[in-house]
């Protein structure tokens, strides 16, 4: 059952009221995401606008009411405003004009039906009025949020023709929000999903990782899989990855580690660098998060021996994904601070050891038996360095 939007926190903000004195309420109302997640009782962080007005007399309007506003996209009308309790991007009614699958050449419109026909899909095309909160439904959106169904605004083929991202936007949708599935749509992705290959890269991947990053997705990629949509993105992903997939979501919830979608893409590759290397220039991934497929692939069954050891060498992420995707226990990491080694070469010359080589390598000797027995204190250490000068004593 869907909540009032009344009770949603959100629609309570302050700048929100300012916002709609300053562009009038006849002109503007509350649409998308932070709608459909109100409606759901989900925690909503930002809001969206659509507004009748331009984007020109948008930003007069709200410098006249002493709000500050900043040009987003006003090539395609949007402009933010600055609020005190979050930032609202309004768009300026919008009707395409044409399409090629990756962008669209739009012209302003002025009813809220042309704007709601653009959209995507039913859910996210659902408008409320600024201060009654009435919900205008032009598709059918309520019907389907209620129903936990992802329905394409029309003919689903037509809806993909014009932005082909929307084949990855239906998957992560349906994988939060849906409980059923929509026949037309699954069809409609499986038939045009060759059309992911014009699509850049940055865009494939910042879908795949919002994917990847939902509570399980699991069952979607496997569909995806299945209908030959993931092998246009991630040919890599094979049924073995896609099992180990299942294991590092299973493993995440039993030992309290938060999802992460980098480590989840890891485990759909097979463990070879050289192919994480691949996938991450592919996706065009930050240096981090290729840095981290690397790691991952790198993994070994020795992994679970010392996951603390492993942590100090790697980093608790690099840790914590190595061990997930071995099937070790990384429970032990979430709450550790991985600790300083306190020993400086300094200490070493002090005992009489000349500097140079044979410091670097007492050094080194002193931290690996202190990372071996657990990173003891500073008198065991003291210990472990008598220890090693006496070695090298003849």
């Amino acid at each position: 059952m869907l909540r009032d939007l009344r009770t949603a926190s959100w629609t309570r903000r302050e700048g929100l009221a300012l916002l709609t004195a300053a562009l009038g309420a006849e002109n503007i109302r509350w649409v998308g995401g932070a709608v459909r997640d109100g409606l759901l009782g989900v925690p909503v962080h930002d809001v969206d606008c659509a507004t009748r007005l331009l984007p020109a007399q948008v930003i007069a309007a709200c410098g006249r009411a002493g709000i500050r506003t900043v040009p987003t996209g006003i090539d395609h009308g949007t402009v933010t405003a600055i609020l005190k309790d979050g930032p609202v991007e309004i768009t300026t009614l919008r009707r395409d004009v044409a399409t090629d699958g990756r962008r669209a050449t739009i012209a302003f419109a002025t009813d809220w039906p042309e704007d709601a026909a653009r959209r995507d899909f039913t859910i996210n095309a659902l408008y409320a009025h600024p201060e009654t909160l009435e919900i205008s439904d032009y598709f059918s959106g309520l019907a389907d949020l209620a129903a936990g169904r992802v329905r394409f605004i029309g003919d689903a083929r037509q809806r993909i023709a014009e932005d082909h991202l929307r084949i990855l936007r239906y998957y992560r949708f349906q994988t939060r929000f849906g409980a059923e599935l929509d026949a037309e749509a699954e069809e409609a992705c499986a038939e045009l999903a060759h059309t992911l290959k014009g699509l850049s890269r940055e865009r494939i991947a910042a879908e795949l990782l919002a994917l990847l990053a939902l509570p399980d997705p699991h069952p979607t990629i496997a569909r995806m899989r299945a209908r030959g949509v993931l092998p246009v993105i991630l040919p890599e992903a094979c049924p073995p990855q896609i099992a180990l997939l299942a294991q590092v979501i299973a493993a995440e919830h039993q030992q309290g580690v938060a999802p992460d979608p980098v480590r989840r893409l890891s485990a759909l590759l097979p463990p070879m660098p050289e192919v994480a290397e691949t996938v991450a220039a592919r996706l065009r991934l930050s240096k981090v998060q290729r840095g981290r497929l690397i790691v991952a692939a790198q993994r070994t069954p020795g992994d679970a021996a010392d996951p603390r050891a492993l942590a100090y060498k790697l980093g608790i992420a690099g840790a914590t994904d190595r061990l997930l995707l071995g099937g070790g226990d990384a429970s032990g990491l979430q709450d550790w601070s991985i600790p300083v080694f306190p020993l400086k070469g300094g200490s070493i010359v002090a005992r009489g050891i000349t500097a140079g080589p044979l410091v670097a390598r007492t050094l080194q000797a002193v931290e690996a038996r202190w990372v071996a027995e657990g990173f003891p204190d500073a008198a065991r250490i003291d210990t472990l360095l008598t220890e090693e000068i006496a070695r090298l004593t003849p």
